[in-house]
């Protein structure tokens, strides 16, 4: 249990000194990684700390840092960890592989199971490809359609995040100067080190903007091998497609013959057992998921129409890795999908979330704090700054408060309850979230609130 359950929590963690153990690892870290860090999502502070908090233990919806603090956790490895952490359903399936084997180089009985589970679960799941991260099965993906239709260019929306690999790292997060018009927003690298062809080959598009994108298709429909997206964009703060859009797109891009990939990182196997294809009732020719599908272990995969993955099938579009599919991790993927394929499992995790949802706006309301929050129970964010009015595109993202959702952050985390950094990502719930999780959130929530007001 959280140290205290008064409003005024003991773990608080407001100065330099109050995580000392983590102060010292990240001194530490500085001498032999990068930045101190193993990913670019990781270079964040803690708050008022000018450190990383370093988490060295989970168990079911808690976590533990360093210096023995305890949290809620609703960051859950950016939503990997959809049962809790040390599940031991995934902990059995793992220890029993991992006397079996951990490797072999070759076909594995594993994989096959686990790819039927996926078959029966996604719609127009006709085969499936294995990878070890999101990134690995967004470029197989890519190259799927690339292959099928004859064509290089790919259109994305601005904001959405496909992975940091070259392929799709473009216009993730521009500034206004370097987007350019909202009509015909620019590409714009993520970083230095992306080669000007690879920018050329990405069309930027506004998301929700029918009228825009149609007119966009048009100047390059002859050019274009896929259109790609976020059907809930995760990485801009769970805003959400307006009524119809994603239906217009799916008949636009059958009509153009132009191949249409969900990349369901992160709401697939989390807002339905069979994803956003099954939540919108909307079903793309090639699907990308990582994240959820693992719980908590390094397996992605790219799944879709029988007629474009029958060229990955036959070596024509080639797709390659020494761990796809590796038994361990597949046996963990097999044991979380069949437990999040049972009756009530997701139903629960988004009554969880909605409880959370339903806290965050009471409180808001009962401060007169303008904010609104997006997403559906399983994912969402709040956001601070908008006078109420949810998010249309990734330009509205860069008018919020961010100074005020980190104010908010930081006082929730002094409560006990930990999540992500970033205002323009999400909390996730996990199905280790129980009544009394809720309970002690909703305090922290109404006492973060207190100190934003």
């Amino acid at each position: 249990m959280i140290k205290t359950r008064q409003l005024k929590s003991e773990i608080g963690l407001p100065g330099q000194d109050q995580a000392p153990a983590s102060k010292k690892w990240f001194q530490q870290a500085k001498t032999v990684l990068a930045g101190g860090i193993s990913s670019s999502a990781r270079a964040t502070t803690t708050g008022n700390l000018p450190y990383p908090l370093y988490l060295i233990r989970g168990s079911g919806s808690r976590v533990w840092d360093a210096d023995g603090h305890e949290f809620i956790d609703y960051l859950l490895s950016y939503g990997a960890v959809i049962l809790g952490h040390a599940n031991t359903e995934i902990n059995a399936a793992v220890t029993d592989q991992l006397q079996r084997g951990t490797m072999f180089g070759t076909c594995n009985t594993v994989e096959v199971a686990l790819a039927g589970q996926i078959r029966s679960m996604v719609p127009g799941a006709d085969l499936v490809r294995f990878a070890s991260s999101g990134s690995e099965a967004i470029c197989g993906a890519v190259r799927a359609a690339r292959g099928f239709t004859g064509k290089n260019k790919i259109l994305k929306f601005e904001g959405h995040y496909h992975g940091w690999v070259d392929v799709l790292a473009i216009s993730n997060r521009p500034t206004l100067d370097d987007a350019g018009a909202l009509e015909a927003p620019a590409s714009h690298p993520h970083s230095r080190g992306i080669p000007q062809g690879v920018v050329d080959d990405v069309i930027i598009a506004p998301w929700n903007e029918q009228e825009i994108l149609k007119a966009i298709l048009q100047r390059h429909e002859d050019k274009l091998a896929a259109v790609i997206l976020e059907p809930m964009v995760a990485n801009n703060a769970c805003i959400m497609p307006q009524p119809g859009f994603l239906e217009w797109i799916r008949q636009e891009c059958s009509r153009r013959n132009i191949v249409l990939i969900f990349d369901e990182i992160v709401t697939g196997f989390r807002v339905a057992p069979g994803g956003a294809a099954q939540y919108l009732k909307i079903v793309p020719d090639l699907a990308v998921f990582s994240k959820a599908i693992g719980g908590g272990f390094p397996i992605s995969a790219f799944t879709g129409r029988r007629d474009i993955m029958e060229l990955v099938a036959a070596n024509i579009s080639k797709h390659g890795g020494t761990y796809n599919g590796n038994p361990v991790c597949a046996a963990a993927a097999l044991a979380t999908l069949k437990i999040i394929n049972q009756p009530g499992v997701l139903d629960a995790i988004e009554a969880h979330g909605r409880s959370l949802i339903d806290a965050i706006n009471r409180a808001a309301h009962d401060r007169q704090i303008p904010c609104v929050v997006q997403g559906v129970g399983s994912m969402f964010q709040v956001i601070f700054g908008t006078n109420g009015h949810p998010l249309r595109h990734y330009r509205d993202l860069l008018k919020v408060d961010t100074g005020k959702f980190a104010a908010f952050r930081q006082s929730l985390l002094e409560h006990g309850v930990h999540i992500n950094s970033s205002g323009s990502a999400c909390w996730f719930v996990s199905a280790a979230h129980g009544p009394e999780d809720g309970r002690l959130a909703e305090m922290a929530i109404q006492a973060a609130m207190q100190s934003i007001s």
